[in-house]
């Protein structure tokens, strides 16, 4: 916006009206700014005719926006423009937080082997018993910190795709038999039993094989871990429905566990990086805590959602919800 050396609004672009709103022509900019710090650097400006730096804190649908200030002096007056840096500052906070939680996570493992380590070549390195023990903890963390590392390279692909929507019709229930097929041996330690019900008449859906893989078997093995010991864990394959907030055609896949459920507290930022309803027991069964942000991104990237509903004490249910492949439809 341009202020002049009457110290009124003398023109504005529409960026500015959206945020000042449409009848600031005219009026004293100290009325409608009214943030100390940047009314005095315009008055520096307007009294040396130098540039001057601030800042503006906005709020949009009770969102905090900062913005840069820069005031350079004009002709009759200074030009005011406010740039949102709100993404950037965001990202940074983002970044900090992230660098400090994966160094979280790496820093018990990387004690752990550390003083094993030590005590290995001390005291235990003749001691056979304690050294074949001692190994089987090294290489046990060994093992969490590699799961960590895959599932930050898998988060990254993933966050890199995200934009690309996948276009090769897949069927769905082939791709989560398949899953069900190499999980076996995992189904088979757990001493647990997977029930398949499909109603999807074999619908496909724009799908990466690969990803869609990938959600079924984190989904599956999460139901495995935290449902009851030799449980049953049901996946429902429905058939084709319409879905209000998609707003077009989709199949539902829920996975069900029975046990100890999720406090309703915790439902909405199971998908956040890192974040742990149990955070003990989680890292007992060997989650890295990424798994599920994982999930949420390439549900994402097919354009579907994920729901999540949990009873304490009862278990959960984790429902995909893809776009169908509608020409499938019409041709069935």
């Amino acid at each position: 916006m341009v202020i002049g050396s009457s110290e009124r609004i003398e023109a504005a672009n529409e960026q500015a009206f959206a945020l000042f709103g449409d009848q600031i022509l005219g009026q004293s900019y100290v009325a409608v700014l009214r943030q100390p710090g940047l009314l005095e650097q315009i008055e520096k400006s307007l009294q040396s005719a130098e540039k001057q730096n601030g800042s503006y804190t906005s709020t949009v649908d009770q969102k905090s926006i900062t913005y840069n200030a820069y005031v350079a002096p004009i002709d009759k007056g200074v030009l005011l423009t406010l740039v949102d840096t709100t993404d950037a500052k965001e990202l940074d906070s983002f970044r900090r937080d992230f660098v400090a939680n994966v160094s979280h996570e790496l820093r018990t493992p990387l004690a752990s082997v550390l003083g094993f380590v030590e005590t290995l070549r001390g005291h235990a390195k003749d001691d056979p018993k304690a050294r074949e023990r001692f190994l089987e903890i090294i290489e046990r963390e060994t093992q969490r910190m590699s799961s960590l590392v895959d599932d930050l390279l898998s988060l990254s692909r993933v966050e890199e795709e995200e934009r690309k929507k996948p276009t090769t019709p897949m069927e769905i229930h082939a791709l989560i038999k398949r899953s069900i097929a190499e999980l076996d041996p995992v189904i088979r330690s757990a001493k647990s039993t997977i029930s398949l019900v499909d109603e999807s008449s074999n619908v496909r859906a724009f799908a990466d094989a690969d990803q869609i893989h990938q959600v079924m078997s984190n989904l599956i093995e999460n139901a495995l871990r935290y449902g009851e010991p030799a449980g049953l864990v049901s996946l429902n394959i429905s058939e084709p429905t319409y879905d209000k907030r998609l707003r077009t055609m989709v199949l539902r896949i829920s996975i069900t566990n029975s046990g100890q459920g999720i406090a309703a507290h915790h439902i909405p930022r199971l998908t956040e990086r890192f974040y742990r309803a149990d955070s003990h027991r989680s890292r007992e069964v060997g989650g890295t805590g990424l798994g599920l942000a994982i999930v949420k991104h390439i549900v994402q990237r097919h354009r579907g959602r994920l729901a999540i509903e949990s009873t304490v004490g009862k278990g959960s249910t984790f429902t995909v919800i893809l776009p169908v492949f509608e020409e499938n439809l019409q041709l069935s």
